[in-house]
């Protein structure tokens, strides 16, 4: 242990020296960035480099190409400086066959410290935590009341918190009204023994007696009470009146000597042997939670001690303000240590099984009551509580049977996944390799279980993720610009950057897709039909808002899917249908489970968008109308009509730009009276059948304008309105003088991105607005005289 004395010489030495220090730290962080950077680019050891001759016969075959580390979307053919920042182009050296897969060196794999864990099939654990308090059985709440108009002449509990029991005397009360009624009871009485009413066929006697008998029993009067009435023969002044139930008395509403009204409250009695926990559950937890899951919870009171309980209720209603839901638990209390009132904090551990449902070994195979889930038993019977009949705990929620317990869930673990919404990008070690050998996939994600994620598709049983070191082999692709977490397109296309891609390098692209499309087996080519097919039935159930058509649709999309060979494939082709198949199915398996007509519009913007690139890639016509502008004749007069639906495009982006919520309320009648106001008597044919799609689209889009309450809900249905009106401008050949842009934005709605049309390229981000109004990774002319000119450059970012 150092002295004092040699503490602060230290902290002298530190301080005297803090620069000098500071340099070598960097210098340090430095030399190893170069180490790892030159260990990806360069074989490890003498044994991995491979001889002379077949290295420079490889380098004969394979043109190299060139790129910037800072802007991994250029790429060149030779040596030289980035056109955008000047720095210098490095190469991009040979890798394996695959869009994400990379391949580094042994020394590479061990400075970035990679870890890999199988993908596995396991009963995982859901901790959800809540807080609360404990509040009374609202079922168990009795209130004494007045039957009787009078006076209070004896409360017999004179303070709150007195314990009573059913039965027990509370209050001596005055009534004038009840001592008449005693007294027609004793007159009834009298008038029966002088004799029997004399009788007809016609007028039958009335039994006073009854009557008034009933009159005193409405009044309060216990049986009893009634026949020593009877029995006295005389009327007494006062009644007094018994608890219904036992419990304690929680409110004293009267005095002594106050007056009362018949169904005033004088007492408020709670059964405390039973009492209610509500607790507070955030949205993303409720899937966990189910009707007779067991509740542990703990107070403050009795520090160490645990309290258990069932959920009885989950409240149908959400809290705008806490975004919680408010849980009950049903708890005994027969030792009376749970106040009312008291705080707990609780926690819920849910077994996952198959499908992400719960796993309640307790509840497997019981009958459970539908009102009160502490009464469980392993037969058929009755509540003991409220006396219906039990039913199978697998009826009342997500409890699964005993047979579905061998079902497990596929998971991984939270580190392996790079989450981008619904979807996550893992990287999977790819064996046998003469090299670590890394392919980056995307997948769809169920809900997350503790440390684990639930996998709804993307990866199989066996399969190594990496668990540490993911990012850097993400950053390692982006700057080989290949597919990637920042950039899904490759090339920087999806992600954050300062410049377009050279049409030189697109054209050659284009040349490369179009080689590799002529030589698809016929055999590939039918099946790739029936994929297409399957998407147009995609985009006409869509088109119909109809949810369980949307549903039923993409599944039959992922039946296709399913049923193309991939081994019809080699080379480029394959490597381009193993890239899009995997996106397909993704979109697939998450249409085919949407809950809302908005999820699966979310979900189709990535279909469109992905069998575009199919269709663009593969040379497959396309039967949608999206080019429609090229095969149909479009009147200029019908241009004409469409003007002032562009102008008022064009006016809300405006808006939506400067957060101008309340001028952009407005937008659903606006659009309702444009969309009235056109007239397509010009058109024929296909161009009629066109339009008349399109303005049913655009009508429903008009309704959701008007459903909008706020700017995020507003520029949700601003997404769809330009996506409509791209289809528009290319199907009517809207994009002459002056030309438009369409411009990209890849952050909007948490990372999915949004497209939008300007008339100039100046960013305005309607999505954002005043908060990232420059934020655009895409700006491309659209005008027909400029579709083959390079994107502009934009250089304009501003996240903060």
């Amino acid at each position: 242990m150092k002295s004092p004395l040699q503490s602060d010489r230290l902290r002298h030495f530190y301080k005297r020296n803090a620069g000098k220090i500071w340099v070598l730290q960097t210098a340090f962080l430095i030399l190893i960035g170069f180490s790892i950077a030159w260990s990806m680019k360069a074989p490890s050891s003498e044994s991995d480099q491979p001889p002379k001759e077949t290295a420079h016969a490889e380098h004969a075959k394979a043109p190299q190409i060139w790129t910037c580390s800072m802007h991994p979307q250029i790429r060149r053919n030779a040596p030289g400086k980035c056109p955008i920042c000047g720095m210098e182009l490095v190469p991009v050296g040979p890798t394996p066959e695959g869009m994400r897969t990379i391949q580094i060196s042994e020394t590479a794999r061990n400075l970035l410290r990679i870890e890999t864990t199988p993908v596995e099939r396991r009963e995982v654990t859901a901790k959800i935590r809540m807080v609360g308090k404990v509040e009374y059985d609202e079922t168990k709440l009795a209130h004494i009341t007045a039957w009787v108009s009078g006076r209070l002449d004896r409360l017999y509990v004179d303070f709150t918190g007195v314990e009573v029991k059913k039965g027990e005397h509370l209050v001596y009360i005055y009534s004038e009204e009840l001592y008449a009624a005693q007294e027609e009871l004793i007159q009834a009485l009298k008038y029966k023994k002088e004799g029997p009413a004399k009788t007809t066929r016609l007028v039958q006697p009335i039994d006073l007696v009854a009557s008034a008998r009933e009159k005193l029993r409405l009044l309060g009067l216990t049986a009893e009470q009634i026949q020593e009435i009877e029995k006295r023969g005389t009327p007494s002044e006062h009644l007094t009146i018994y608890s219904p139930i036992g419990g304690i008395v929680i409110q004293k509403l009267k005095e002594e000597g106050d007056r009362v009204r018949t169904g005033d409250r004088i007492y408020t009695v709670a059964d405390l042997n039973l009492v209610w926990v509500k607790l507070d559950a955030y949205e993303s937890d409720l899937i966990w939670l189910h009707y007779g899951q067991k509740v542990k919870f703990k107070t403050e009171a009795y520090p160490g001690e645990t309290f258990t309980g069932r959920i009885a209720f989950i409240d149908p209603v959400l809290n705008e303000s806490t975004r919680t839901v408010k849980v009950r638990v049903n708890v005994p209390n027969k030792d009376g240590k749970l106040k009312p009132e008291m705080f707990v904090s609780a926690v819920v551990e849910s077994q996952v099984a198959t499908g992400g449902r719960v796993l309640d070994e307790e509840l497997m195979g019981k009958w459970i009551s539908p009102m009160h889930p502490e009464i469980i038993k392993d037969h058929p019977g009755v509540c003991d509580i409220c006396g219906m009949p039990l039913v199978r705990a697998e009826t009342l929620g997500d409890v699964i049977t005993p047979e579905e317990k061998k079902d497990k869930p596929l998971v991984i673990p939270v580190s392996a996944a790079l989450v981008t919404g619904t979807r996550a990008i893992v990287y999977v070690e790819v064996p046998p390799a003469s090299k670590p050998t890394y392919e980056g996939r995307e997948i769809v994600l169920g809900p997350r279980a503790g440390n684990y994620y639930i996998v709804r598709n993307g990866l199989r049983e066996g399969e190594l993720v990496v668990t540490n070191g993911n990012f850097q082999l993400d950053s390692a692709l982006q700057i080989s610009a290949k597919p990637s977490m920042m950039t899904p397109e490759g090339g920087g296309g999806g992600g954050h950057h300062h410049g377009g891609s050279s049409s030189s390098n697109k054209k050659m692209e284009q040349k490369q897709s179009q080689s590799q499309t002529m030589s698809l087996p016929p055999q590939f080519q039918q099946q790739l039909s029936r994929v297409l097919q399957a998407t147009d039935a995609v985009t006409a159930a869509i088109e119909k808002s109809e949810l369980t058509q949307v549903r039923a649709a993409f599944e039959q999309l992922g039946q296709a899917l399913q049923q193309t060979d991939t081994k019809l494939l080699t080379g480029h082709a394959a490597m381009l249908w193993g890239e899009f198949s995997m996106l397909l199915s993704n979109d697939a398996v998450e249409g085919g489970d949407v809950l809302s007509l908005e999820e699966a519009d979310q979900v189709y913007a990535k279909l469109k968008r992905h069998i575009q690139r199919v269709r663009a890639q593969f040379g497959m016509n396309h039967t949608n109308h999206e080019n429609g502008a090229k095969d149909i004749e479009v009147p200029a007069e019908f241009q004409t009509e469409l003007a002032p639906l562009l102008s008022f495009y064009f006016t809300l982006s405006d808006f939506l730009a400067s957060d101008q919520e309340q001028k952009a309320l407005g937008a659903g009648s606006k659009l309702k009276q444009i969309l009235g106001s056109i007239q397509s008597s010009a058109l024929q044919g296909d161009a009629l059948r066109y339009w008349n799609q399109e303005a049913a689209n655009l009508a429903g889009i008009a309704d959701q304008f008007k459903l909008a309450k706020d700017l995020k809900s507003l520029r949700k249905s601003f997404a769809l309105l330009s996506q409509e009106i791209l289809v528009l401008v290319k199907t009517f050949d809207l994009a002459r003088q002056p030309p438009l842009y369409e411009l990209h934005c890849p952050m909007a709605f948490q990372g999915r991105g949004a497209i939008w049309l300007q008339r100039d390229s100046e960013v305005k981000n309607p999505y954002f607005g005043t908060s990232m109004l420059k934020c655009a990774d895409r700006v491309v002319p659209i005008a027909r005289e400029q579709l083959q000119e390079k994107p502009i450059e934009h250089k304009g970012h501003d996240h903060q």
